[in-house]
């Protein structure tokens, strides 16, 4: 693979990955998963411990983004001649993205009206390019890697800094502290899973807080710089997902001077076809990771199968 400063030049800054895998290409980082790089993450499970990485359908409430609302749960009494009762599950108004979800390639455009690997948003919505049913047929399996920023900023070089809400910018550096207190290496494909602690301080928060989260939400994640763009690359990581808003820190920064990486999403998703996970439940796979030191594990996600979908529940499992 070459290297990101390797990588052409975008039309709008940064580098792009567009073509790399062929001009069809909807999954882009995701052919990293090759079938021998998903025997080698199956003999990862060694205790046959699982954990299942998903929030609530509505953990949060009010959801983090003020544009989508609470899906709402009722029971649909069927009836039937079977002599017992028969009920069914309506989700109303269900955003897939208000809990732990996947961003597919469709989510976020690279410049206006243009998407990973030169697509138009014509070719997302009539011909399904880019959309999450090309990671559902084929779903997501491989390695995954834990970076504990949370546990390794508290105890760390920074002298106890809380990584676990507000807008904390998480530099390469710390994740670089992350890694090497995990002993763990990246590796061609790798998944990374970034713990910031966000989800377990969100869980103890009153709804006055929650419900300001809702109208101006601050979230720790990843800085927006290239410097970050170009270390994930570099590392071969296939995909990242957090238990945060964004995975980037969030809000973006959207002045000019910050272009194109305020919005580290038009980056990872628009130009490199990195796919991105957020609001994931980390904290039970962390702590078991901090018991015995052992911070990769096969990591397997199956993506609803949504026609021309933009994004899905993760339905993500780590298996160590």
């Amino acid at each position: 693979m070459p290297r990101y400063w390797d990588l052409p030049e975008a039309s709008g800054g940064g580098r792009t990955a567009w073509g790399l895998y062929g001009s069809d290409d909807s999954v882009g980082r995701i052919n990293l998963l090759t079938p021998q790089r998903v025997l080698d993450a199956v003999r990862l499970v060694r205790k046959g411990t699982t954990f299942a990485l998903n929030a609530a359908v509505d953990e949060f409430d009010p959801p983090l983004d003020s544009t989508r609302s609470a899906a709402r749960h009722r029971y649909l009494e069927v009836g039937s001649d079977l002599g017992v009762e028969d009920m069914d599950d309506v989700l109303d108004d269900y955003f897939p993205q208000i809990s732990s979800q996947w961003d597919s390639l469709a989510h976020i455009a690279a410049t206006p009206g243009v998407f990973y690997n030169n697509v138009s948003l014509d070719d997302v919505k009539t011909r399904g390019a880019n959309t999450i049913d090309h990671l559902a047929k084929r779903g997501i399996v491989g390695r995954g890697v834990l970076l504990d920023v949370g546990r390794a900023a508290a105890q760390g070089s920074g002298g106890g800094v809380d990584t676990s809400h507000g807008s904390i910018s998480l530099s390469v550096a710390d994740l670089e502290e992350a890694r090497e207190r995990a002993d763990v290496s990246y590796s061609d494909g790798c998944i990374v899973l970034l713990r910031t602690g966000f989800i377990d301080w969100y869980r103890k928060q009153g709804i006055a807080t929650r419900e300001e989260l809702h109208r101006d939400l601050h979230a720790p994640g990843i800085e927006h710089t290239e410097e970050m763009a170009s270390y994930l690359w570099d590392s071969g990581v296939a995909a990242i997902a957090s238990d945060t808003f964004a995975v980037e820190v969030w809000p973006p920064d959207m002045s000019e001077s910050a272009r194109p990486f305020g919005l580290l999403h038009r980056i990872l998703i628009g130009q490199l076809g990195m796919p991105i996970g957020e609001l994931w439940d980390l904290d039970a796979l962390a702590q078991d990771c901090h018991v015995d030191g052992v911070n990769e594990f096969l990591l397997v996600s199956a993506p609803l199968n949504i026609r021309r979908g933009i994004a899905s529940p993760a339905n993500a499992i780590a298996l160590k």
